[in-house]
This record gives structure tokens, sequence and C-alpha cells, in this order.
């Protein structure tokens, strides 16, 4: 008998493929988040399990689990898995770094030019059909152009942003790391600084750090004090890592010029008061939403999975 798997959603078809091909298939059936309940009931007896990013696999579920010998993440971070308690139980944890780098320094591009020149507020303005023709003082927005960009957590994804920033506007690049990368300073010309430092001298800043204890709450009232009025910020990388009541208000009381977000602190949930701000740009967390992306994570988690299972290592293992 092949080994027993659960996916906890519907993925793109190269995985799915690829898994029936080796394993014995569930999947959940339902188009929505599986909830606690339901996972500790389905994961039983299950020798692997496939889940995402928004999945609350902690100590309770990996119990439920009693024969699992794998799980594979479907995306790069897996702050959802309770490391501790499957590193007890002897469990390999496996993810899909590298392959939605570019896809996500695309989604935050677009958030920048979008919030910097109102498109979003602008396009729903036209809809409701107020546009009467052109005016001088129409929706004004701000040049990126030789502008300053901040980037904090300068791995893979802030790096490929910087250098899409850099080629297509001449921006000027900051960053902030837990460590300095020489390759990246030559390469884009980027500049290592304090976090305050780039907070006071960015005209648009980045998130691109991984979610833990020192990064929870990193943009905070403080932050939002020591930035410029005109400043942008976005974040694509997890919503803990920004105090979203500060950053409403900050947005509220135009502290700051704009937010463009594709990730939130209670994820799903996004607080009314943050979507009736006209200067926020949300988005329902796309940002390795591209096909070629989205496909080739799937083929990389299923082939983790399979690897595990058939008793080799596997090319993505976190431990």
């Amino acid at each position: 008998m092949p080994p027993k798997i659960f996916v906890t959603r519907s993925i793109p078809e190269t995985g799915l493929d690829l898994l029936h091909e080796r394993l014995d298939v569930a999947v959940y059936e339902t188009d929505r988040q599986i909830s606690k309940p339901e996972l500790i009931d389905r994961v039983q007896g299950m020798d692997g399990l496939l889940c995402l990013l928004s999945d609350p696999i902690d100590a309770e579920v990996i119990a439920a689990g009693s024969q699992l010998r794998c799980i594979s993440t479907y995306a790069v971070g897996y702050n959802n898995i309770d490391l501790d308690a499957a590193t007890s139980r002897g469990i390999a944890i496996t993810n899909t770094p590298g392959v939605l780098t570019e896809a996500t320094a695309d989604i935050a591009f677009a958030l920048m030019i979008s919030a910097a020149r109102r498109i979003v507020e602008s396009d729903a303005w036209l809809r409701r059909g107020n546009f009467e023709g052109w005016a001088p003082k129409l929706f004004l927005g701000h040049d990126l152009t030789g502008k300053t960009l901040g980037i904090i957590g300068a791995g893979r994804i802030g790096q490929a942003l910087a250098r899409k920033a850099a080629a297509a506007f001449n921006m000027r690049v900051l960053y902030h790391n837990r460590s300095r990368d020489n390759t990246f300073e030559a390469e884009q010309n980027a500049v290592y600084t304090d976090l305050d430092t780039l907070l006071r001298d960015a005209d648009v800043v980045s998130l691109h750090v991984p979610l833990s204890q020192e990064t929870h709450h990193m943009i905070d009232a403080r932050a939002f004090e020591t930035m410029r009025p005109h400043a942008i910020l976005i974040n694509t990388a997890r919503g803990p890592v920004v105090d979203e009541r500060a950053m409403i208000d900050a947005l509220r009381t135009n502290r700051i010029f704009a937010a463009g977000l594709d990730v939130y602190e209670e994820e799903p949930a996004v607080p009314d008061e943050l979507i009736a701000l006209p200067n926020a740009i949300l988005l329902p967390h796309i940002g390795s939403a591209s096909i070629e992306t989205r496909n080739k994570m799937a083929e990389m988690a299923a082939r983790n999975l399979i690897d595990v299972l058939e008793g080799r290592e596997p090319p993505h293992r976190v431990i």
C-alpha cells in the first residue's frame, strides 16, 4: 500500500498529478481554509500532510497525526508549524523557497507604483461616474524616479525588488538586514544602515523579513513617527511585522502618504477601519499568485513530500 497523505486545499494539478502517481491522496474538498477541528480529524492515520501557510499546524494537530512522517508546506514561510512538536516526533518539515521571489517582488513593485500614483483610488472614483475631464490637481501623487527605497530584509525578494526599482526608476537603495551583504551593495549600490535612519530617509519602505519575536511589530507607532509624511509603506512579508492599529492611525491622520498591503495582522480578517481608508491598497495575499509560480510551488511541495515518504532526502528540508 502506498503512503497516505492529506492535502488541506486543492493545489495546481502539476503537484496533485505527481502525488496521485505515487501516493494515496486525500484532498480537502471544500474551497475554503480548513478549520482546526477538521484538520485534526483528517490528519489521523496519515503518513504525510501537505498544508498551506494559513493552516494551524500546532502541537495538537501534530499529536493527532501520530503516523506523520512529513509535513510539506506550500509556502516559503513555516511559522504556522510548531517546529518543536514536529522535531520531537521526528517529522520532516519542508517548504518551497526561491521559486516565488520574482512574483512577490513584482507585487511589491506594483503596490509601490499604485500607492505613489493613487491608481486604485482614482480607478474607483472614475467607476463611480465622477470623471468630468482633466484637472490640474486631480489625484496628485508622488514621483518615484530618483527617490529612495528602503528595504527591510534584504533576502531574495528584497533584493529582487531593489533591482527592479533601480532599473525602472533609478531609485537609491537603502537596506537594513541582520547582516551586511557586500555583493548586494556592489551590484545595486545599496547602502546598509540602521533601522531608524532607513525609516527617516526612505520615500518608500518595503518589508521583506520573516515573522519572529524580533520582527513582530517592528513597524510600530514610533516607526511611523520616524517616517516622512510623504512616505509609502509596502508589506508583502507577514502581517504582524506591522502594528496594524498604529498603521491605521498613521494613514488616517496622513502621518504617512499611503500603504500597499498583501498581508494582515489577523489574516484573513482585515479591519473595517483599514478597508475604509482610501490611501491603503489592499490585496488578498496574492504575492506569489502567478500561474507559473504557483505551478512550480505545487511541484516542489509534492516532490518534497514524495521524497521523504519514499526514503530520500528532500530538496527543501527545513528540519
